[in-house]
């Protein structure tokens, strides 16, 4: 069978063969193979073009052991970090772009992020750090990857409801994941069902319900083409998966300031959030004063008193 190669795969080879650096052999290979028309006249085409993005990774990865190694520390901002993970072209730059103030490149074609970018999730004036990952593959993850996953505070694993081998994908994810110390039953993580609006998506998400990731929270969207309310939905569902309650702080005889509350973990303490506040009110706080729904205007609370989404405390020491 002939191959009948895309004039786009073979400018793409060509940048190949005339790439200077390991990167770009890399990332023309990966245009090679987002192009290349897939059916059984390619097969052993497709499988050199692997074999040699293989060889290509692991000389990179020597570099970075011999050389200096790539790392990241990712600087906190907002309330929460939230990681994104997921397989090759599930969508997370895209969904990044819509969601956030980032802009990430946005292809086709795999392995378009290849550092972590971040992005500002707001949702009312509650502000979430986004951080898009390069794709979890067998074929190649970034070593430094499950690290940043550990340290997040929750992670969004985003899935391809547009791939019909959606399940393999998980299954090769979760084992990278667990190869990498990464134990997703022990984190906080949200599934994210990407490309909602694709044929055959429904019975795919149907799937992936009926195996052990079912039940992960679980939410669904078309990044690429989602209303503002469709956002707006999508924002409300990451904050309520956080299970937080903001709470607001005001000095006696002022206004509490209602645009920039403390985020604690529901169930927290008027105690919690003197700590958030400063660290002296830990030993000296002799108790608080609260406003709320449901609650007697400026009624005396104690350290242990348990806070409320929306609370607003007056603190004494």
């Amino acid at each position: 069978m002939p191959a009948n190669l895309t004039p786009q795969y073979m400018e793409a080879e060509k940048r190949f063969k005339h790439a200077g650096s390991v990167e770009d052999k890399i990332a023309a290979l990966e245009e090679m193979m987002a192009t290349i028309p897939k059916h059984k006249g390619t097969e052993k085409l497709q499988a050199d073009l692997k074999k040699k993005m293989s060889v290509l990774r692991k000389e990179t990865d020597q570099q970075k052991k011999s050389g200096r190694r790539d790392s990241f520390i990712l600087e906190r901002e907002g309330a929460r970090q939230l990681a994104m993970a997921g397989a090759p072209n599930s969508g997370k730059s895209q969904l990044l772009r819509t969601v956030t103030n980032a802009t990430p490149e946005v292809a086709e074609y795999p392995y378009t992020t290849r550092i972590p970018i971040p992005g500002m999730l707001v949702f009312e004036n509650v502000r979430l750090q986004l951080v898009d990952l390069p794709p979890i593959s067998q074929e190649y993850t970034e070593p430094w990857i499950p690290q940043i996953i550990r340290n997040a505070d929750a992670v969004l694993w985003i899935v391809d409801l547009s791939d019909d081998d959606v399940l393999e994908s998980l299954e090769e994810s979760n084992a990278v994941l667990t190869a990498g110390q990464v134990d997703i039953q022990a984190i906080q993580v949200l599934m994210v069902a990407n490309k909602k609006d694709t044929g055959g998506a429904e019975d795919r998400l149907a799937l992936i319900k009926e195996t052990q990731y079912g039940r992960l929270p679980l939410t669904t969207i078309s990044a690429a083409a989602a209303s503002p309310k469709e956002i707006a939905e999508f924002k409300r569902v990451v904050y309520d998966f956080l299970n937080v309650v903001r709470v607001y702080t005001k000095a006696p005889g002022k206004k509490p300031d209602l645009t920039d509350p403390y985020v604690v973990a529901r169930g927290s303490t008027v105690l919690d959030v003197a700590q958030k506040v400063h660290r002296d009110f830990v030993e000296n706080l002799k108790y608080a004063r609260i406003w709320g729904e449901g609650k007697a205007d400026g009624i005396m609370v104690p350290r242990d008193f348990v806070i409320d989404e929306g609370d607003i405390l007056e603190l004494h020491v």
